[in-house]
């Protein structure tokens, strides 16, 4: 049996367990992963929610969903923002909706060791990031999305989306190599989206009220050690409700489990661990008795909202969970995010 994560006190491996299986019983039979059953599928949260299935070991449910991403891969690379049961609802490029297939694939080869199905997926990964590639601005910048029926390009760049697109060309470059394909175009791309995060933040649009766009340069690795910690230090009691979770948005009395589970993810990768149990103990308010968790809480009148459970949410819980026990083989993926990088190997 696959061993499961817990965080003594606040989740036992029997609770992350039913939330793993909770993800699992929303999965269409096509293999997507929707936000909630008959709801939308996103190619990110789909990749999240797969996450958290290898994760509790829920193999051949993750696998599933790699097929998924696969088989619905556009011929340019991308996939459409928004999909139900099989419908196109948006057919849109989002980069970093794109990107992250290759944090997805990274993760379950490090938990499975499976070189087969890498040697799979590789083909999916490099026609999503040759695609990615093609948003990077000159500054360093990824425009965050196009039409894709027209080709256009939306110029602007998001500090979120290019966070973890910073996390995504890390593990693009980690599967490059264990393939035997180095790509040092990506290398390149990836200095410079580093360069620009930590130097330039000014060259993105202004940081929104969204606790997203406070976290994630920690949370996708642009952004490290003392500066990380300043960083996050800045925002603490704007986003943070003692005892409940984060904030979705500054001045909104509504707090929601995946952000606070993100932000326990980043917290961890920054050493904070102490603060990171904290945090996912503050929204076990939000758990379902069959495992899996409530969206949020606007705890000015104590009413669940949206009234929905949502599948990434839960596989936030996981994630997190996993990262603070150390439990499986890719408990490290937010953690171990290379900062700097010549020719897909750390500078030291």
């Amino acid at each position: 049996m696959t061993p499961q994560p817990a965080i003594a006190g606040v989740l036992t491996a029997e609770q992350v367990d039913a939330t793993g299986a909770a993800i699992a019983a929303m999965q269409e039979d096509s293999g997507a992963l929707p936000w909630f059953p008959g709801g939308q599928t996103d190619p990110w949260d789909h990749v999240e929610s797969a996450m958290a299935l290898s994760v509790t070991g829920r193999i051949a449910e993750a696998e599933a969903a790699y097929a998924w991403s696969q088989r619905h891969q556009r011929e340019d690379g991308s996939w459409p923002i928004r999909m139900i049961e099989g419908r196109v609802q948006d057919p849109n490029i989002d980069s970093n909706f794109c990107a992250y297939i290759a944090v997805g694939v990274w993760h379950h080869y490090l938990i499975t060791g499976d070189t087969a199905f890498l040697d799979e997926m590789w083909p999916t990964v490099w026609s999503a990031m040759d695609l990615v590639m093609k948003f990077q601005r000159p500054d360093g910048a990824f425009r965050w999305g196009g039409d894709h029926r027209t080709g256009a390009m939306f110029d602007q760049a998001q500090i979120t989306g290019n966070a973890s697109i910073f996390q995504a060309i890390d593990c693009a470059l980690r599967i490059a190599d264990e393939m035997g394909q180095p790509e040092s175009s990506w290398a390149t791309a990836h200095a410079a989206l580093g360069n620009v995060i930590r130097e330039r933040p000014e060259n993105f649009e202004p940081p929104s009220d969204h606790s997203m766009d406070w976290y994630y340069p920690i949370l996708g690795g642009a952004v490290r050690g003392r500066a990380g910690q300043e960083h996050i230090a800045r925002r603490w009691d704007e986003f943070v409700v003692g005892g409940l979770g984060i904030r979705c948005v500054d001045h909104r009395p509504w707090v929601t489990g995946a952000e606070t589970c993100e932000l326990a993810l980043a917290l961890d990768a920054l050493g904070d661990t102490a603060d990171a149990i904290t945090l996912v103990e503050s929204i076990q308010h939000l758990r379902d008795p069959d495992g899996s968790y409530w969206t949020g809480l606007v705890f000015s009148d104590g009413k669940r909202w949206p009234v929905e459970k949502s599948c990434w949410t839960s596989a936030a819980v996981v994630l997190a969970a996993d990262a603070i026990s150390r439990t499986s083989a890719g408990e490290g993926i937010f953690r171990d995010v290379r900062q700097t990088l010549v020719l897909g190997q750390e500078v030291t």
